[in-house]
């Protein structure tokens, strides 16, 4: 098989089953986290007057990918900027307007910068890089197969638009204004998820953190958003499931 197909092959196995590598992104980096509690001298900033400061630092880094994530969807049309169906890949327009312009693949430097702020809060060096350079192979493949499906549906016009613009670090200078209005009920109903799981693993690491240190100088503010992050949860999820106020034509 050539390594062209190989790679798209690849690729389309790895989407199918992207749900792992947070999981194990998750234990490893929660197991090194505890790690730092335990024994501070690991970590140059642990128990000092700075790290409340690199902790909000992590987060605001997750926040910032689960902001690129908000906006990408919010400006995108139906059926494109995903392949979860059972037929596989779905594209019935090419998005090339606001974020597209300047990126081709915003959502994964999203998911990127979510992750990289959970590995950031284990302030182990070596498992940051680690997971820097998994998943440059891991979504590599994945973009790839991606790119091929584009490439097969929509011909000299994704190749127009692929040369000009980044594959993963966004080129500003290229931006074009969004073609459609920002839809906060298509990113109410597709990101949910992302709040949730934010919050949740990050008030999970510091009420953690705290037991093992058996101090209770809890993050409040945190658990605080946690909380209503998981109430938003359920509302949106019964709004979703029992009503059609989160639906919205073309969206």
């Amino acid at each position: 098989m050539a390594l062209k197909e190989e790679f798209e092959r690849q690729g389309n196995w790895l989407f199918r089953y992207r749900g792992v590598l947070p999981i194990i992104i998750l234990f490893i980096g929660a197991y090194l986290y505890l790690q730092t509690e335990i024994y501070p001298e690991t970590f140059i900033l642990e128990g000092t007057l700075y790290e409340i400061y690199y902790e909000v630092a992590c987060l605001i880094i997750s926040l910032l990918g689960l902001s690129i994530r908000i906006y990408t969807v919010g400006y995108t049309p139906e059926n494109t900027s995903g392949r979860n169906t059972a037929k596989g890949q779905v594209a019935e327009t090419l998005n090339t307007s606001g974020v597209y312009s300047v990126v081709r693949h915003p959502l994964y430097l999203g998911n990127f910068l979510m992750w990289l702020g959970v590995c950031l809060l284990t302030g182990n060096l070596w498992f940051i890089i680690a997971f820097c350079l998994l998943y440059w192979v891991y979504y590599e493949r994945i973009m790839f197969a991606e790119e091929q499906f584009l490439s097969r549906k929509f011909g000299t016009v994704y190749s127009e638009w692929a040369d000009k613009t980044p594959a993963f670090l966004p080129d500003f200078g290229l931006f074009i204004k969004p073609s459609l209005s920002f839809s906060w009920k298509k990113v109410l109903k597709k990101e949910k998820n992302g709040l949730l799981a934010l919050f949740l693993i990050f008030c999970a690491f510091d009420l953690s953190g705290e037991w093992v240190e058996h101090q209770k100088a809890y993050n409040y503010v945190l658990i605080i958003a946690c909380l209503i992050s998981i109430i938003s949860y359920c509302v949106l999820k019964y709004l979703k499931k029992k009503t059609g106020v989160l639906n919205e034509a073309g969206r």
